[in-house]
C-alpha cells in the first residue's frame, strides 16, 4: 500500500491509474480508524478499481475550544487496518500541504449547515466542505464514501456536490455499532468506563423515540421530552440538542410525518457524541429506514 504525503504525489498516482482506465473511490477520514471507517473502505473496494483513503485531522473544522490538539492519531495503526480493508493508497498530508501560508479560500453551504451540529459548532461545516472540496479536486474520484453517523455532514456534502457540479457520486454507508449499540467513533476512546455506560443512553433514547412514534405519537414535543428524560437520567450527560427533523431539509418538525430524522448530540463528560436514526412515517405506520 502506498503512503502519499503530497498533493503532487497523489496526482501522479491518480494519473497512472487513469491511464489504465481504472475507477477511483475516495474515503475521507481523520484517522484513528474503527470499523465504521473500514466499512466505508470495504464498500469502496467493492465498487472501484482503486481505493484511496485520506487521513487528515482538519484544523479548519475544529472550534478554538475543541479537541483538535488531542484528537487521537496513530498512522501506523491506521495503515495496517486500511490495508486489511483493501485500501490501495493513503493520502496523509501535513497541515501546511493543505493550508499553506496565505491560504484564504473557503467553501460554504448555506441553510443545511445552520441547524443541528452547525448551530452548536459555528464554522464546523465551512471547514468540512472546504477540505472535502480540496480532496475532491486533488483525487478526482468517481465515488466518495461517507458514514450515516454524520448524517448532516453527508447531506451537506451531497448538496455541495450538486451545487458546484463535482463529477462524482456520494455513497452513504449505514452506521456501524458496537455490540451494545454505541455508534462507533474515534472519540469513544476518550470515555471512562462509567462514561461509556452513560453513552449507551444515546442509542436507547433514539430507539425510545422511534418506539413512541411507532406506537402512534405524532407530536414531536412529546417524543423529544421522553428522549430527554432517558438521556438526563444518566450520570455525566449534558444534552447539546435533540432534533426531530425532516430528513431532507433538516428543518424541525412539530407534527411527525414523512421521512424523519431523529438526531442528537450529547456531552458525556468532556466528550461530545452524536447519533441518529431514520424513520419513514407513512399512513400512521413508522418504519426504521437505515440508508
Amino acid at each position: 500500500m502506498e503512503l502519499l504525503e503530497t498533493i503532487e504525489a497523489v496526482r501522479r498516482y491518480v494519473a497512472a491509474a487513469r491511464r489504465q482506465g481504472r475507477s477511483i473511490g475516495l474515503v475521507p477520514t481523520m484517522g484513528y480508524l474503527h470499523e465504521g471507517h473500514l466499512s466505508l473502505a470495504r464498500r469502496a473496494r467493492e465498487q472501484n478499481d482503486v481505493v484511496i483513503m485520506s487521513i487528515f485531522v482538519n484544523p479548519t473544522q475544529f472550534g478554538p475550544q475543541e479537541d483538535f490538539a488531542r484528537y487521537p492519531r496513530d498512522l501506523e495503526r491506521d495503515r495496517q487496518l486500511a490495508a486489511g480493508a483493501g485500501v490501495d493508497a493513503i493520502f496523509a498530508p501535513p497541515v501546511a500541504e493543505m493550508y499553506p501560508d496565505g491560504y484564504a479560500t473557503y467553501v460554504q453551504v448555506e441553510g443545511l449547515t445552520e441547524v443541528l451540529c452547525g448551530a452548536s459548532r459555528p464554522g464546523h461545516f465551512r471547514g468540512v466542505t472546504t477540505v472535502v472540496s480540496k480532496l475532491f479536486n486533488i483525487v478526482q474520484p468517481d465515488r466518495a464514501y461517507f458514514g450515516q453517523k454524520d448524517y448532516q455532514q453527508a447531506l451537506v456534502i451531497k448538496r455541495m456536490v450538486r451545487d458546484l457540479n463535482f463529477p462524482l457520486e456520494i455513497v452513504t454507508v449505514p452506521i456501524v455499532r458496537e455490540v451494545d449499540g454505541l455508534a462507533m467513533s474515534s472519540r469513544n476512546k476518550y470515555l471512562s468506563p462509567e462514561q461509556r455506560r452513560s453513552a449507551l443512553s444515546l442509542y436507547r433514547a433514539l430507539n425510545l423515540g422511534a418506539e413512541i412514534i411507532r406506537s402512534g405519537e405524532r407530536q414531536a414535543a412529546a417524543v423529544r421530552k421522553a428522549m430527554e428524560e432517558e438521556l438526563t437520567a444518566q450520570p455525566q450527560t449534558r444534552i447539546d440538542y435533540i432534533a426531530i427533523s425532516d430528513a431532507g431539509t433538516l428543518q424541525p418538525l412539530d407534527k411527525i410525518a414523512g421521512r424523519v430524522l431523529l438526531a442528537l448530540a450529547v456531552w458525556v463528560g468532556h466528550t461530545r457524541l452524536i447519533d441518529n436514526l431514520l424513520l419513514e412515517v407513512k399512513d400512521d405506520v413508522a418504519h426504521h429506514d437505515e440508508e
